[in-house]
């Protein structure tokens, strides 16, 4: 479980601790720990604490998806009311943990279990009962790879598509301006 905070969260330079935070988790599922807010508190407990190859899991929202620690942030908890997983066994990469948690059988899954009407929520006992299929690691690896190239290829594919936009854009208005 996330570390829960009694009270609003004030970066201060001094801060000891760096606490990820939703806005903290990017839309390509990365956590980007650039300008994590640093608090001043004790050491937290081993548990709270996180590390690269965690993943932060988005339990509340619209979205049920995680997102991969992949830079060593320091000494850094994650905020209530995300949830740190941490993969254990050596068969399964955290990566491919990552990519399954977006696909339709686990989001299908999460969709069943939700809590709430206005603010879907996803339980800890929730997510420790998601079914996930586990293929040998040269398929994990395979599957990663794969997804990890498909996404390039979804971005490469928006730029292309705002660019052609422009261009005909510019293009209409020359020819309504009688150019």
């Amino acid at each position: 479980m996330g570390y829960s905070f009694r009270a609003r969260l004030e970066s201060m330079d001094t801060g000891t601790v760096a606490v990820i935070q939703m806005k903290d988790l990017t839309d390509r599922n990365r956590v980007d720990s650039r300008a994590l807010v640093l608090v001043d508190m004790a050491k937290p407990k081993e548990h709270h604490l996180v590390k690269p190859g965690d993943l932060i899991f988005r339990s509340r929202g619209l979205v049920s998806t995680s997102a991969i620690l992949e830079e060593d942030p320091g000494i850094a908890v994650v905020a209530a009311p995300l949830l740190r997983i941490r993969v254990t066994d050596n068969g399964v990469l955290p990566e491919y943990l990552n990519w399954f948690i977006r696909q339709k059988p686990a989001q299908t899954f999460f969709a069943s279990q939700a809590k709430g009407t206005a603010q879907r929520m996803i339980s800890k006992g929730t997510l420790e009962g998601l079914k996930v299929f586990i293929p040998p690691l040269d398929r994990q690896r395979a599957i990663v790879t794969m997804a990890s190239l498909a996404e390039e290829e979804q971005q490469i594919m928006k730029k292309l598509a705002d660019k052609r936009r422009q261009c005909i854009s510019t293009k209409l208005i020359r020819l309504a301006q009688g150019a």
